[in-house]
C-alpha cells in the first residue's frame, strides 16, 4: 500500500540561549505551537519520530516526549543522524504515513546546545585511525573554503555574502536567534575563527525545538489551510575518510541524496523556488548550490554574490537566516527547516515570503565528529 504524505501544520518556536528553560520546556513549548496550528487531539497521534542527539543528556528515549506532550503508549522513536537527525526524522515519519502503517505522525526535534559540558572541541581529541584526530568543524570546513578558492577561483567576498544574505534574511524572521545585518567588511574583519573563516562565517550555538505533523490527504483536507504534500525524499551516507570527497569541494551524500528526492518527486533543481539548506558555515551554503544543482560546479561564489539565492533570486535560499541567523539546535534543525518551508508553501512565512512558491526544498548534511559530510538528508515539498 503506497499513498502520499502531507504536513498538516507546524510548531516552531525562539531559537537562542534558553538558558532558563529545561529540555522539557522546549519539547512543551514546540508540541503546544503546534497544537496552536492544527486542532488534533492527542488520541489523532498515532506513533511521533523524535529528532535529538541529546547533547545535555536529558531526553534520550521517547519517553522524554511522552512527558513533555502527554503521548503515553504511542509509539515514539528517537532517530540520530548527526546534522541530519531533524530531517531523516521526518522522512520516517513520511514512510510510515506512505506506507499505511499510521494515519497521523508527529515529528518534534530538540536540542540544548548551550548546557553541554562537553564540546566538539573535546571530541576532537580522541584517537580514532579511521576518523582522524584534532580536527573541529571550523578547522576542517576551511579547509574547504581554502580548496573552493585554489580550485574554481571564489573569492572571500563572495563566500561573505552569504552570511550577509542570510543575517539579512534572519533580521526578518521572528525565530532566529540572531537578528543583526552585517556587511561583507563586517564578515571579513570579524574575529578569524580558522582560516579563511571568520566568525560571521559560523552558526551560533544555539538551544530549540520545532515540531511538525505528517498525516494523510484526507487529514490534510481537514486540518490544513493548503494541501502541502511531501513530493520526495532522500537520504544518503558516505565516508568519514578524508581524500573520498570531491578534494574537500563537495559534498557526494548530498548530490546522492538529492538525485534521489529528485526523482521521487518528478521534479529537479530548476523546478525549486524556495530552499532551507544547511548552512554551518557559510562555505557549506556555497557548495550546496552546486551540490543541489541550483547552479554548475565552481559557480556558487557568482550565485549567491549576484542575488540568484535573495528572497527574489532564482531560488531563494534560507528565507528564515538558516543555522548562520537562526542557529543550529542539532536534533531540531531539520523539523524547523520543514515547517519554515510548510510556511513559505502555505504564504504565511511573515516579512520573508517569497512569492509564487510552489515547490521547496529542504536539505541537512550531517558530520562525524572530525569529519564532514558523511550523511545528507532532502526532502522536497510541493503545493497542490
Amino acid at each position: 500500500m503506497t499513498r502520499d504524505a502531507y504536513v498538516l501544520g507546524r510548531g516552531m518556536i525562539d531559537f537562542g540561549e534558553r538558558y532558563e528553560d529545561s529540555f522539557d520546556d522546549l519539547l512543551e513549548e514546540a508540541y503546544l505551537a503546534l497544537l496552536d496550528d492544527v486542532n488534533v487531539g492527542s488520541d489523532e497521534i498515532d506513533a511521533a519520530w523524535y529528532g535529538t542527539l541529546d547533547v545535555a543528556d536529558e531526553g534520550m528515549s521517547g519517553a522524554a516526549v511522552a512527558h513533555a506532550t502527554g503521548l503515553f503508549e504511542t509509539p515514539i522513536t528517537q532517530v540520530v543522524n548527526a546534522c541530519a537527525t531533524g530531517s531523516d526524522a521526518v522522512r520516517n515519519a513520511v514512510l510510515a504515513v506512505e506506507s499505511g502503517q499510521v494515519d497521523c505522525a508527529l515529528v518534534i526535534g530538540a536540542e540544548k546546545m548551550r548546557d553541554t559540558a562537553e564540546g566538539l572541541i573535546s571530541l576532537a581529541a580522541e584517537k580514532r585511525v579511521w576518523r582522524g584526530r584534532g580536527v573541529t568543524m571550523p578547522a576542517f570546513f576551511g579547509m574547504r573554503a581554502t580548496r573552493h578558492m585554489e580550485e574554481y577561483g571564489t573569492t572571500r567576498e563572495q563566500i561573505a555574502e552569504v552570511s550577509v544574505k542570510n543575517h539579512r534574511h534572519g533580521s526578518m524572521y521572528p525565530h532566529a536567534h540572531y537578528k543583526f545585518e552585517c556587511s561583507v567588511d563586517d564578515v571579513l574583519s570579524s574575529t578569524t575563527i580558522s582560516e579563511p573563516l571568520n566568525l560571521y562565517d559560523c552558526c551560533p550555538v544555539t538551544d530549540g525545538a520545532a515540531a511538525v505533523l505528517i498525516g494523510t490527504e484526507d487529514l490534510a483536507r481537514e486540518h490544513a489551510p493548503e494541501l502541502v504534500r511531501v513530493a520526495g525524499t532522500g537520504l544518503s551516507s558516505d565516508s568519514f575518510v578524508r581524500g573520498n570527497d570531491a578534494s574537500l569541494t563537495h559534498f557526494p551524500a548530498t548530490r546522492d541524496a538529492s538525485s534521489r528526492a529528485y526523482e521521487a518527486s518528478g521534479y529537479g533543481p530548476e523546478d525549486v523556488d524556495v530552499a532551507e539548506v544547511h548552512d554551518c558555515f557559510s562555505i557549506t551554503e556555497l557548495v550546496t548550490y552546486e551540490d543541489l544543482g541550483f547552479c554548475e560546479v565552481g559557480d556558487g561564489g557568482r550565485f549567491v554574490a549576484e542575488g540568484r539565492a535573495d528572497l527574489d533570486g532564482e531560488v531563494a535560499v534560507n528565507p528564515s537566516g538558516g543555522l548562520l541567523a537562526k542557529g543550529h539546535p542539532i536534533g531540531a534543525t531539520g523539523v524547523a527547516q520543514v515547517a519554515e518551508i510548510y510556511e513559505q508553501l502555505i504564504g504565511q512565512a511573515g516579512d520573508v515570503q517569497v512569492d509564487g512558491v510552489e515547490v521547496g526544498l529542504q536539505h541537512n548534511i550531517g558530520v562525524g565528529r572530525n569529519a564532514t559530510g558523511s550523511v545528507s538528508c532532502v526532502n522536497v515539498l510541493e503545493r497542490v
